[in-house]
C-alpha cells in the first residue's frame, strides 16, 4: 500500500466559525494560525488519516477587544489552552466527490468526536510544479459540550452567544515528493 503525505497550506486555507449573536446575528471568526498533515492511502482521501493543529492565540473577529475575551478562559483559555487539535479516526464515502471524515476534536482540554462533511473540489499542478488538492468540510458543535460555557442572559430574553458553532473549513494541501 503506497500512502501519499499532503500537507495543508495556510496562506490558501481558512478555518472559520460563526456564532449567532443575540439570538438572531451572525458573528463569523477564524484563527490565522494552523497546520495539518493528511497521510492518503492508495489516493483514495476517503481513507485519509488527517491531523490538524489550531493556536488558540490566532482567532480573529476583526474586533481586538472581543478576540481578546476569546482569548481567555471564558472562552479558549489560551494560556492553559494553546492550541486545538483534530485526528481523524475514519472516513466514508458520501457519494461523488463527498465524504464523512469522523474524529475526535479538541478544545480547552476536552475530546469529543466529531463528523465533517467533506466535498473535494479536485486537484491540479500549479505553477511551481507541486500537485495540490482543495476541499471544503463543514461541522457542528455545541460549545458547551467542550467546557465553553459563558454567556450573558438578554433582557427580552435568550443569551448573547448561541451553544451551537457552525465550523466551517477551505482547504488547500500540498503533496509531498
Amino acid at each position: 500500500m503506497a500512502v501519499e503525505v499532503w500537507n495543508i497550506d495556510p496562506s490558501h486555507s481558512q478555518v472559520e466559525f460563526s456564532v449567532k449573536h443575540m439570538m438572531f446575528a451572525t458573528v463569523k471568526g477564524s484563527f490565522t494560525e494552523f497546520n495539518g498533515q493528511i497521510s492518503v492511502p492508495d489516493g483514495d482521501f476517503t481513507k485519509a488519516s488527517v491531523t490538524t493543529t489550531i493556536e488558540t492565540k490566532s482567532v480573529s473577529t476583526r474586533d481586538e477587544k472581543r478576540d481578546e475575551h476569546l482569548r481567555s478562559n471564558d472562552f479558549f483559555g489560551s494560556g492553559d489552552n494553546p492550541t486545538i487539535t483534530f485526528t481523524s479516526t475514519g472516513g466514508s464515502a458520501a457519494g461523488a466527490g463527498k465524504f464523512k471524515l469522523n474524529g475526535n476534536l479538541t478544545i480547552k482540554g476536552v475530546t469529543k468526536p466529531v463528523t465533517l462533511d467533506v466535498t473535494f473540489n479536485g486537484q491540479g499542478v500549479n505553477p511551481w510544479g507541486m500537485t495540490v488538492a482543495g476541499f471544503s468540510a463543514e461541522t457542528k458543535i455545541n460549545r458547551k459540550e467542550f467546557g465553553i460555557e459563558w454567556n450573558a442572559p438578554l433582557e427580552a430574553g435568550g443569551v448573547m452567544v448561541s451553544d451551537e458553532v457552525k465550523i466551517s473549513l477551505e482547504i488547500e494541501a500540498a503533496k509531498q515528493a
